[in-house]
């Protein structure tokens, strides 16, 4: 058996404080989203209790994706860089950017060069690359898994937050799935394929392209953030339906308008055209305690 964790946006806090000069772009309206109301809702003390409940359930490994970041100022992917290390070392944490990790032009670049020994494949051996292309997407053997990284993170406009794989990243992602059919693949991606996206400004735009992949090349599992919710959808598979399931904030309080912060559990075993699943989702409830939410199998 094998156990995966997974969490994603811990948004990490506190914001440092910017220079003049670095709100001269998107930022700007990031860090005022951040004092007005974002500040009370991704809290240090909330991600470091669901971070001391998942060390508790000793996952084999524990998988990331994406927005460590607010705004990606420098000192953010500094301070970025350090938590991953109190998370779990590179051979046990695997890490995907998302779109606030990618806020403006070449913070994505910046992110994936600091934080290159969570990304690089195996073959990479942990070295730094040199461009997004080198960097995704990546595989990582462990024992009779195989997680499969991918990037939609790309710097866009005000207002905008939707992301973008490219056909190279896609293609490349078909042969890892295809090479590694003997494996339980998991597909590890920031922004959620849906069919239909809850908004237009925050969608994967060429979602309709990887799920296409997934359909020929076949997956057995795809885990995703973004939304900041509790999610589980079904996409296509060459044999059976393939489930895409999302989390929560890893740093949200608990409030109304918004899911609390959680992760998941899988527990992976059997073998190819017998695997089995089963699930647990943990989350912050009123008290302030981490504990089950749901279990499902698949």
């Amino acid at each position: 058996m094998f156990l995966l964790a997974h969490l994603s946006d811990p948004h990490l806090a506190p914001l440092p404080t910017p220079r003049i000069g670095e709100l001269a772009s998107k930022r700007l309206l990031g860090y005022l989203n951040w004092v007005r109301k974002r500040h009370a809702i991704h809290r240090r003390d909330v991600l470091a209790a669901i971070v001391a409940d998942l060390h508790a359930a000793k996952p084999d490994h524990i998988a990331v994706t994406g927005d460590l970041v607010n705004i990606a100022l420098p000192a953010e992917i500094a301070n970025a860089a350090r938590w991953l290390e109190t998370l779990g070392p590179p051979a046990q944490v695997s890490l995907v950017p998302g779109n606030h990790d990618a806020y403006v032009p070449g913070a994505v670049e910046l992110c994936t060069g600091i934080w290159a020994s969570y990304i690089a494949g195996d073959a990479a051996g942990g070295a730094n690359m040199r461009s997004m292309d080198e960097a995704f997407p990546f595989l990582h053997i462990r024992g009779q898994v195989a997680l499969i990284g991918v990037s939609t993170a790309v710097a866009t406009g005000p207002f905008l937050a939707t992301g973008r794989l490219g056909a190279r990243q896609i293609t490349r992602m078909s042969r890892l799935l295809a090479a590694t059919a003997d494996r339980f693949r998991v597909v590890l991606i920031h922004h959620p394929p849906h069919v239909a996206p809850k908004s237009r400004f925050k969608r994967l735009v060429d979602a309709a392209a990887f799920r296409d992949a997934i359909a020929s090349a076949g997956a057995e599992l795809v885990i995703h953030g973004h939304d900041h919710v509790r999610s589980l959808d079904y996409i296509d598979g060459p044999g059976a339906r393939v489930p895409v399931i999302g989390v929560p904030s890893a740093s949200a309080a608990f409030g109304k308008d918004h899911d609390p912060a959680g992760y998941n559990l899988f527990r992976i075993d059997g073998t190819p055209a017998a695997w089995t699943c089963d699930v647990e989702r943990r989350g912050l409830d009123v008290r302030g305690a981490v504990t089950v939410c749901e279990r499902f199998s698949f």
